[in-house]
């Protein structure tokens, strides 16, 4: 039974592509003529760049507005493996490997640098993959897709290399032969679309391509001719191919599920090398793969370029997959292993917390502790075949534990922002080991915890009964210590005292023994930063990072912020100059979204570049952040009757230190809007505490700590307020729990706004929201009322039953 991967491609098969099946006439250019493209309007959202293989022929960063938006900055990190370091014994070092075909979003409107929703498939286990295909492409939206840049620059971080996708789909769904055609035409003797191809990967930072050939009708000559386009690409490099087992070399789609002498002129044609690897089809028996590794050997290719797929879209963990004749136990690997839609962990998931938990499951194994992958279920984790690799191999490094995706975004401890956010090239390097904690006593448990941060939307939390030694490995690393060398760490604890912690750290000279730094007290309950002198110890090589708990307590609990190995001082880089507005595109009567572009700092090592918006009371939001010397701001809105905005862009170093501002401004026109809530008169069901009063969701402020707020827990929760007489209104702003600071698992559920100009007069429902998780909810609205209302009705994300306002906003 053959199960070839269009059928498997779930979100990346449009609607529009089944349309086609009954209406597939074409344009000369070879693009469906229902296919519109719409020139993006000068301030709006950038997305990930797909083509047609004609309209790639077109392609050129000089004139596509999106272009600077799309680039990777961050270049392929070497790694390392350390054989004597991996977490599980029975993991291998050096042989299978594998790849990772992953969904991200839809082929079309995919933003090109994250965006304000915080639930994303924010990867981080990026130690077991070597390779990463960004999957998609549909006959309606476009077949050549581009991965985007975040994508790109978290996994060149971690060392792994990146893919767009070629797709031709079968006929079935929307597939053109002519497609085919259009992807290998010739002009003298180049092959244009593979010319631009290279040159695509090559301007947007990015790896490489996966091509997956299923339109039938073809023959040995277009077969040919396909190969011939690959080969063309590599030899203008540097750009590698991952061909899937689908087109034959008789130009027919025949699924061969091994290598085999239908399909290996792919892999490898005489002395001519067609593609970098082979993606074979699911259905591989443990002959097949046996005889795949001999026909690779004999063409002077590894097994270890063929990546046998597994499909993990439909049921994850849960699949069946014989590991035995892939990995066989006490032998070498007999392939490399391709994993389809492994992002299954996050689309089945319920909330974050759970789709955590899943990810962990599917890499590190069922007991949480990938040394340990001991289970009754077929799926032991892929912890237990193949050992972690480690980018970390030059200074300075730092983590702050920083997931990519947050619920609030903090900046030296200090949070500059209760939106939420999801963008990957924020994410810091994950832990190599997920985890290993070694104790005589009770092991502690380490987390990703994202309701603190010292950099970004997350940090290390350790917590439990504290009953004896705890050690716990971090980073496999090949570090070098100078005479100047330190290693910072930044803690918090719930109360001023020792922090029984430690830093831990193992030399290549002896890998596996540590040698710990105290880390002594704190003084307070806020972040603080410990700097350990490394100079006894230049001319090692730090081969491991990790902490040590010493003491006992019941309840242990403390954060970690930060974790940073660097020379001398803390170096900042020069600042951008240049910051300039590239357009603008009003998206409300007081709200904007915009382009900006700066030019790049002239001496330091960027990591990357922060946004902020000045605001009235001399302090400053974040607005985003990026590697790249452009952003899209998707909201800046007008704060009261401000006839301009202030925006500073700053340069943050591989070593965090932080540049001067660069700053430019944006104008605002017309009467502004303001929020006529603002310290009116108003009342509620009731109130948790004696100030936590109706008052304090008008009062026009968040940051006054956790009493700042509203708060009820009685059985109907209402909070009315007067605006004095009947005014229009454009819009409703709802700031719950953690935009003040306080936990993302008390934002409110669901609510609803309701209206009326009288006292007599019945309320009428403008607002119903359900299933909210945001820290600051906006709701337009085109209306008139004096008295307005917020009804809660699912208080939190949890049972807890208290509703926590910190601001109900009516603008007009």
């Amino acid at each position: 039974m053959r199960r070839p991967l269009h059928l498997l491609a779930g979100a990346a098969l449009s609607l529009a592509a089944l349309v086609l099946t009954t209406a597939p006439d074409a344009s000369a250019s070879g693009r469906p003529d229902n296919v519109v493209e719409v020139a993006a309007a000068s301030g709006d959202q950038p997305y990930a760049s797909y083509w047609y293989p004609n309209s790639i022929l077109t392609w050129d960063p000089a004139t596509d507005p999106d272009a600077r938006f799309n680039r990777s900055r961050v270049p392929l990190r070497p790694r390392v493996s350390d054989p004597a370091l991996k977490a599980n014994t029975n993991a291998r070092a050096g042989e299978g490997k594998i790849a990772s075909l992953v969904s991200f979003a839809p082929t079309s409107n995919n933003p090109s640098q994250g965006s304000a929703d915080p639930n994303y498939y924010a990867f981080g286990h990026w130690q077991y993959i070597d390779k990463l295909v960004f999957w998609g492409g549909s006959a309606g939206e476009g077949l050549i897709l581009a991965p985007n840049p975040t994508v790109i620059d978290a996994a060149h971080r971690n060392g792994v290399k990146v893919y767009g996708t070629v797709f031709f789909p079968p006929t079935a769904y929307g597939g053109q032969l002519q497609w085919v055609r259009d992807f290998t035409q010739k002009s003298g003797s180049r092959y244009p679309v593979a010319e631009k191809l290279a040159q695509v990967a090559q301007y947007y930072g990015f790896d490489g391509w996966f091509v997956n050939q299923e339109t039938a009708g073809g023959d040995s000559a277009l077969a040919t001719e396909v190969r011939n386009t690959m080969r063309y690409a590599r030899s203008l490099g540097p750009v590698e191919f991952m061909w899937y087992d689908a087109m034959t070399e008789s130009g027919s789609v025949s699924w061969q599920n091994s290598l085999t002498s239908a399909n290996d002129t792919f892999l490898q044609e005489g002395t001519q090398r067609t593609s970098d690897s082979m993606f074979l089809n699911f259905n591989w028996s443990s002959g097949g793969l046996s005889s795949s590794r001999t026909l690779a050997r004999g063409l002077g290719r590894g097994e270890y370029e063929l990546f046998s797929g597994v499909d993990t879209e439909s049921n994850g963990y849960n699949t069946g997959v014989d590991w035995n004749a892939l990995f066989p136990a006490g032998q070498p690997h007999t392939t490399s292993l391709g994993l389809y839609r492994p992002e299954w962990t996050w689309k089945s998931a319920a909330d974050r917390a759970d789709a955590v938990a899943r990810e962990a499951r599917f890499w590190d194994g069922a007991n949480g502790d990938p040394s340990d992958t001991t289970t009754s279920s077929s799926w032991k984790g892929l912890a237990q075949y193949v050992a972690e690799s480690s980018p970390i191999t030059e200074k300075p490094f730092v983590t702050h534990f920083d997931a990519g995706q947050g619920d609030f975004y903090a900046s030296g401890g200090t949070r500059v922002s209760g939106a939420g956010w999801n963008n990957l090239s924020l994410q810091d390097v994950p832990p190599t080991y997920r985890w290993l904690v070694r104790s005589t006593g009770t092991k502690l448990k380490p987390s990703i915890d994202f309701t603190d941060a010292y950099e970004g939307g997350s940090a290390l939390r350790l917590t439990g009964t504290l009953d004896a030694v705890n050690t716990v490995r971090l980073y496999q690393t090949r570090l070098p210590v100078a005479a100047d060398s330190k290693l910072a760490v930044v803690v918090k604890t719930p109360a001023a005292g020792p922090t029984r912690l430690k830093a831990a750290v193992s030399f290549t000279d002896a890998p596996t023994s540590f040698t710990t730094l105290d880390l002594g007290s704190t003084t307070g309950t806020g972040w603080e930063r410990k700097v350990l002198d490394l100079s006894a110890y230049a001319g090692r090589t730090v081969a491991q990072i990790g902490l040590e708990t010493t003491g006992t307590t019941p309840s242990y609990d403390i954060k970690v912020g930060q974790i940073a190995l660097y020379d001398g001082t803390v170096d900042a880089p020069a600042a951008p100059t240049a910051p300039t507005v590239l357009g603008a595109t009003d998206t409300g009567a007081t709200a904007k979204s915009l382009r900006l572009g700066w030019t790049a700092s002239a001496s330091g090592d960027v990591h990357h570049y922060e946004v902020y918006r000045r605001d009235a009371d001399g302090g400053r939001t974040f607005l985003g952040a990026t590697p790249n010397d452009s952003y899209f701001v998707p909201r800046l809105d007008r704060a009261g009757t401000e006839t301009s905005t202030t925006l500073d862009v700053e340069a943050v170093s591989t070593e965090f230190g932080r540049s001067p501002a660069a700053s430019t401004t944006v104008t605002w026109s017309g009467t502004a809007e303001s929020n006529l809530a603002l310290n009116r008169p108003a009342t509620a069901s009731g109130q948790c505490t004696t100030s936590e009063t109706a008052a304090k969701a008008v009062n026009g402020s968040v940051s006054g700590g956790n009493a700042d707020k509203w708060c009820t827990t009685t059985s109907a929760k209402w909070l009315e307020v007067d605006l004095g007489s009947p005014r229009p209104l454009t819009r409703f702003v709802v700031k719950h729990a953690a935009a003040g600071g306080e936990s993302a698992a008390w934002n409110t559920r669901d609510f609803r706004v309701e209206v009326r100009d009288t006292t007599t007069a019945a309320w009428t429902t403008a607002v119903t929201v359900t299933g909210n998780t945001a820290a600051t909810t906006t709701h337009p609205v085109a209306l008139t009322a004096r008295y307005v209302r917020l009804v809660v009705t699912a208080p939190t994300q949890t049972t807890d039953p208290a509703a926590r306002i910190y601001e109900f906003e009516a603008w007009g």
